[in-house]
């Protein structure tokens, strides 16, 4: 068994590289290596761009985005504990943190920016602290500080130290505005959209803006399973007493990752087609093989091979097409993801600009995440394919005649 399969391989090459091939028929040949190659090299790339994407948004920009929040309906929480107890009680709920959340506007000379204010015990752990120096995180204790993000204070050009006024609105909205003078403690740089739009103050200062005395307006929770969201929220808002908006991430932020996963599918789909058209070369050049090789079909007949011998020969003739063009895209493939970082920063500072406006996207940069998986659904697919192209051209090569091959 291992014999046949060993003279149709041998076979199979001579067929593939034989001296007397034509010019035009060696070009289709290569056109469908060259062709498998390309689309496991994109392919391979832009799956690990997803996967770069995922992993930002699960693992930082959701550090940022409460997983849950109740927020009161008007004024403050009237029983606050009653949550951090639930909380406290839930096994998938990791950390619950009060919170007073206001927007408004940072004032410096004539100029305004809106900016989403956020109002936390700096006492209690933060992801925000990562993004910060100690010392502004400590700042955040005095009162009348706030850390702003770094983009939203370079355009204000305010630096560390500097006197601000924040504009937010009183209970007759922005008709008759409150102002508060602001110190800036320090900044942050978490990148995209958030260093444009966030900033941060302790709980007595946000009270102080809100005009309240006492208490906190909502309450955070983190989860330990992000897909949870929804059910925890359900469970623990249904047995509250106060009156609250109910958020958490799936219908604030889950657009995004509904969005890269919708690609994530369209990828998967291309990826078939695409390979689907470069194997179809396949099926050209082994039907012009065969067309080529009648006599030497004929002799093997002759010589006692059987129709089983042949479908192998131009079967493995096929392979060997597809196996050359997947191992140069996934070696290609691999290798462009892993320095794509790089080439996407060399390419920026050539045409002096950002592929991605830092106050649009929640990234700046592009990410990337090779994964094993995706390597192997994509040499697997591209491999299936290449098989299929070969089944035609191999029948057809049964069906000929030996005594016409012969004396042809």
């Amino acid at each position: 068994m291992m014999r046949s399969w060993a003279l149709a391989w041998q076979l199979a090459r001579r067929f593939r590289r034989g001296r007397e091939r034509s010019g035009f028929l060696s070009f289709i040949s290569a056109s469908s290596t060259i062709g498998i190659a390309l689309g496991c090299t994109v392919f391979i790339a832009g799956l690990s761009v997803m996967n770069g994407f995922a992993d930002v948004l699960e693992e930082r920009f959701l550090k940022l985005v409460p997983h849950i929040q109740f927020t009161a309906v008007e004024g403050a929480l009237q029983y606050p504990e009653t949550i951090f107890q639930l909380a406290e009680q839930h096994p998938e709920v990791v950390a619950a943190r009060p919170v007073i959340r206001t927007q408004g506007l940072v004032q410096k000379g004539r100029e305004f920016v809106g900016v989403q204010v956020t109002g936390l015990d700096p006492s209690t752990p933060h992801a925000i602290s990562e993004y910060m120096s100690a010392r502004s995180w400590q700042a955040l204790h005095e009162p009348g500080a706030m850390v702003l993000g770094a983009d939203l204070a370079a355009k204000l050009n305010l630096t560390v130290g500097d006197k601000f006024t924040l504009v937010v609105a009183s209970e007759r909205g922005f008709q008759a505005p409150k102002r508060q003078a602001l110190t800036l403690a320090g900044t942050f740089r978490f990148g995209g959209q958030v260093d444009h739009q966030l900033g941060y103050v302790s709980l007595a200062t946000a009270r102080q803006l809100v005009g309240m005395e006492q208490g906190i307006t909502g309450v955070e929770l983190e989860l330990s399973a992000l897909f949870a969201a929804e059910r925890v929220a359900n469970e623990i808002g249904y047995q509250l007493q106060d009156y609250v908006f109910l958020e958490h991430w799936m219908r604030a932020q889950g657009h995004l990752y509904r969005d890269i996963q919708m690609v994530r599918t369209v990828m998967y789909l291309v990826l078939v087609l695409v390979l689907a058209v470069a194997c179809f070369n396949i099926v050209s050049t082994l039907v012009m093989t065969v067309q080529e090789k009648r006599r030497h079909i004929g002799i093997l007949r002759t010589m006692g091979m059987r129709a089983g011998g042949l479908v192998k020969i131009f079967v493995l003739q096929g392979l060997q097409n597809g196996m050359l063009g997947i191992a140069v895209g996934v070696v290609a493939g691999s290798l462009l993801s892993l320095n794509l970082p790089a080439l996407l920063t060399l390419l920026e500072s050539f045409t002096g600009s950002s592929l991605l406006a830092s106050d649009v996207y929640f990234v700046d940069r592009i990410p990337v995440r090779l994964q094993a998986m995706d390597i192997l659904w994509v040499a697997t697919v591209a491999l299936l394919l290449s098989l299929l192209a070969t089944l035609y051209p191999a029948w057809q090569a049964t069906r000929i005649s030996v005594v016409k091959a012969i004396s042809a």
